[in-house]
């Protein structure tokens, strides 16, 4: 049995936040927590908030949109909420008779939790609402990722039928709905929640906090090395490490497998495994990105420079891609038309490079890689315009 590191006072109070019915309260309009990929926040989903949620008396659902890349973010939403359903045959029951069913066969001919989800004859409002009814518990839905459900339209429309069976569950008539969104990018996320149009607009957005020195504390307890770990050492490798466990763990792996290293040693050569293990990440995404075609190349550069103010196919922004491939391949043929563009942005996406929303709205897949080109050189105005491909 893997062994964890709990941080169950800030689940207690996360989870008090979000179930309290407060005059004032956010709560009801959902919870956005954002977090960098790979800092523990996931982990701390499973194994503290839904346990906390669960002791105070809410039933939870939960749904990963990154588990499976290649699912359509809308369906894997409705089949948490079928899962869900599937474990209370008197929810089923009801449905059924909701649909003028007099007998209830599930899977079978007479009833099926298929037809439950977006366009299938039982809305998620009504099923939802169901099973708060024959559960009398507060339902609180986690949405791990939650920023590919608008990479999608089903994904989009999965979201607008949560709220208003929040709308509907969070009334007299019912116990309650809550959604708690989480995402490893706060730019993104805040997509689902700072438009008027968005479902969930004006829904609070927070900063998951990132593991501290308790954390380092009992990694130093628990590691097993052939001696011992400085707390304030290791927390400051950590902070280089960008708060990602996974990074020490596999320092410390590296070291548990050393059969000739020394005790004395250890502080020094754990240090090393950890900025071994920084930088082996680091050439990995460089890697890819030098694989790139030159305007592949150009439309990350400029992408990554300009942010949250990036416009794909402006004549300002065309203009920066084919300044920038003037440069890297002056002798190209290929211009930096809206064609090309399209096309390069499309096998960005599929090189896991760029994240784009169903109304076209463009993004780094990972928020740290502007960070790692801007070190590199190889943003425009960065001293790496004119650098190699």
């Amino acid at each position: 049995m893997k062994n964890f590191f709990h941080r169950q006072r800030l689940a207690a109070d996360m989870a008090d936040k979000i179930l309290q019915t407060a005059p004032g309260s956010a709560s009801s309009s959902g919870l956005f927590l954002a977090a960098p990929r790979r800092t523990g926040k996931s982990t701390f989903l499973r194994e503290d908030l839904r346990p906390q949620l669960e002791a105070q008396g809410a039933l939870v659902l939960y749904a990963d949109l990154w588990e499976n890349r290649k699912a359509d973010p809308g369906a894997v939403i409705i089949a948490a909420v079928r899962a869900a359903l599937a474990q209370h045959e008197g929810v089923v029951a009801r449905l059924a008779r909701a649909s003028g069913m007099d007998k209830v066969s599930v899977g079978g001919l007479s009833f099926s939790l298929d037809r439950i989800g977006l366009a299938s004859g039982v809305s998620l409002s009504s099923a939802l609402a169901a099973l708060s009814d024959e559960t009398g518990q507060t339902l609180v839905l986690v949405i791990d990722e939650a920023q590919h459900a608008i990479t999608t339209e089903s994904g989009a429309d999965a979201l607008f039928a949560l709220k208003a069976a929040r709308d509907e569950l969070n009334s007299s008539r019912h116990h309650g709905l809550r959604v708690v969104a989480t995402g490893s990018n706060q730019d993104k996320l805040a997509m689902l929640r700072n438009g008027k149009e968005q479902a969930f607009f004006g829904a609070p957005l927070v900063k998951f906090p990132a593991l501290g020195k308790d954390y380092i504390a009992w990694f130093c307890q628990q590691v097993r090395l052939p001696a011992a770990l400085s707390v304030e050492v290791v927390h400051a490798l950590f902070v280089r490490a960008s708060f990602r466990p996974e990074m020490l763990g596999a320092a410390a792996d590296a070291l548990r497998f050393d059969f000739e290293l020394q005790p004395e040693d250890v502080p020094a050569r754990f240090a090393q495994a950890v900025q071994e293990q920084i930088e082996a990440s680091y050439a990995e995404q460089l890697r890819v990105i030098h694989s790139l075609t030159p305007l592949q190349s150009a439309v990350l550069r400029v992408l990554a420079s300009k942010g949250a103010q990036y416009a794909p196919f402006e004549t300002e922004t065309i203009l920066a891609y084919q300044r920038l491939l003037d440069t890297l391949a002056p002798h190209s043929t290929v211009k930096a038309d809206v064609p090309n563009v399209q096309q390069a942005l499309a096998a960005l996406q599929e090189k896991a490079l760029v994240w784009r929303a169903s109304r076209g709205v463009y993004a780094l897949e990972e928020a740290s890689l502007q960070e790692l080109m801007a070190q590199e050189g190889l943003l425009p105005g960065a001293g790496g315009a004119t650098g190699q491909n």
